[in-house]
């Protein structure tokens, strides 16, 4: 899909903050819930997870603008929104219960130095992530996330009163209908803005089907500023052990997010690259830990804004992080995006998951499917969602491992990634495959010619059949590019 706007590119000042807008809605529901699911398991009371919330979002909008803008070695310079993340969810209540919310700060400080630390080996880690592993851990994140839409879309969670009803259903399918409408036949930032204007309808439609409980705004303050250490800090071996663990994991998936956004955005992820997105990752987490916040990671969602909207502008996601810095700041502004009922957020969010699974499928697509590939790809997934739809399966490991392979996406990694070390590559097949791909390749360019000539007698030899006849000649020209294997070929 070609961008509307690249990651160097500065839409309009009216485009930027409707864009910036869109990411923010889709994120903000998602950096809230963290910390009110943690505060609410360990006991807090009402004001702390106010502070809890705020700090959320105060490091959120610090943190993304510091990814997207980069500073030095620090930031990977990529429409990134960063916020909470729910790997450290289960981890953080374990620590609490055990040891007190001090503990999880303590924790969460000196287990963040495994990321600043890891980002260093991020170039020789690159290298273990060609096309067959990258599609694979990307079309996993997708797959992983998309039930959260689903829960979204049916109005809550499996076993709610509302779960399911069929005005949930049909609010959500509107939101649906309207986003895949406005990005299908809408132009320029109509095309663009196709979430966040889909997200208002809905809004608008629940405002009338009396369903927007405005109680947040009415009780958040109208202005709050951050506290450094206000739940102090301890230190346990045993919280910084499993913490460190947890982010371990987050490398991991951060690394997925960053190979699909790069791929969304047309961009070349280099080991360099990786390496300053990574580092930004876990000074971010250690930023969140002194100001009363989880750790952070990638927002999975808003890489799948970036595949459908065509909008790729680095310096849009960084106004997203001002609105969040300012939702940290104005706690009622937030308040605002919490009544978006979640039917609204499940009818944009199953789009949004679903094309980061277009993505990894694209980024596959490119390879020659060979039987090695095929089982790489086949088993990797397989491993990945029997951890996500039966988390059961782990419950007799140890429960460091519980940790680790609890998320089905570094489950699925590592399990690619091994397979890709020990599988050999046999040349046979893959000449095979890639003459299998040239064939085909070669149908589609006659398609083309014939296409061209069918326009041309249709249109004569005017300006728009030169244009035209430009426009087939590229994309023959990207065919060729996007097909590696039918250049050896061909080159043979």
């Amino acid at each position: 899909m070609k961008l509307l706007y690249n990651v160097e590119d500065k839409p309009p000042v009216g485009a930027v903050i409707l864009l910036a807008l869109q990411h923010m809605l889709a994120a903000m529901g998602a950096i809230i819930a963290v910390p009110l699911v943690v505060g609410s398991a360990i006991g807090l009371s009402t004001s702390d997870l106010i502070l809890l919330v705020n700090a959320a979002l105060l490091v959120s909008g610090v943190v993304t603008i510091l990814q997207c803008k980069g500073i030095g070695p620090v930031g990977i310079k990529l429409p990134v929104v960063m916020g909470t993340s729910f790997t450290f969810v289960a981890i953080s209540i374990s620590i609490g219960v055990e040891s007190g919310v001090s503990a999880i700060f303590g924790a969460s400080l000196i287990g963040s130095f495994v990321m600043i630390i890891g980002s260093r080996f991020m170039p020789q880690i690159r290298k273990l992530f060609p096309p067959v592993v990258s599609g694979t851990v990307v079309v996993l994140i997708g797959l992983t996330i998309l039930p959260v839409a689903v829960d979204w879309f049916a109005g809550g969670f499996v076993g709610q009163e509302q779960y399911g009803q069929l005005s949930n259903l049909l609010l959500g399918s509107v939101v649906l209908v309207t986003v895949i409408v406005l990005s299908q036949f809408g132009n320029g930032i109509v095309s663009a803005a196709a979430i966040v204007i889909g997200m208002i309808v809905g809004y608008i439609i629940s405002i009338f089907m009396g369903i927007v409980n405005f109680s947040p705004v009415h009780d958040a303050p109208l202005f709050s500023l951050p506290n450094f250490l206000p739940f102090g800090m301890t230190f346990t071996i045993s919280g910084i052990i499993g913490m460190s663990i947890a982010y371990l994991v987050t490398i991991m998936e951060s690394t997925g997010d960053f190979l699909a956004l790069s791929d969304a955005t047309k961009t070349k992820l280099t080991g360099e690259k990786l390496s300053k997105g990574i580092l930004c990752d876990g000074l971010g987490s250690s930023l969140a830990s002194v100001c009363g916040a989880t750790p952070f990671s990638s927002f999975s969602q808003n890489v799948g804004i970036v595949a459908i909207t065509g909008v790729a502008s680095r310096h849009v996601v960084a106004l997203t992080g001002v609105f969040l810095l300012c939702a940290g700041l104005f706690p009622k502004l937030g308040g605002i995006v919490v009544t978006i009922p979640p039917p609204v957020l499940g009818g944009a969010g199953l789009v949004m998951f679903a094309m980061i699974i277009s993505a990894g499928i694209g980024i596959l697509s490119r390879i020659n499917f060979t039987k090695r590939n095929m089982l790489i790809i086949a088993v990797g997934v397989a491993c990945g969602m029997a951890v996500t739809v039966r988390p059961e399966i782990l419950s007799n490991l140890p429960k460091f491992l519980q940790v680790i392979l609890g998320s089905g996406i570094t489950t699925g990694s590592l399990v690619a990634l091994g397979l890709n070390l020990v599988l050999r590559i046999n040349v046979e097949d893959e000449v095979e495959s890639a003459q299998e791909k040239r064939d085909v390749m070669e149908e589609s360019l006659r398609e083309c010619e014939a296409m061209n000539v069918q326009l041309k007698a249709q249109l004569g030899s005017d300006n728009n059949n030169a244009e035209i006849s430009e426009s087939l000649a590229n994309i023959e020209i990207e065919m060729v590019e996007n097909q590696p294997g039918c250049k050896c070929i061909l080159l043979m």
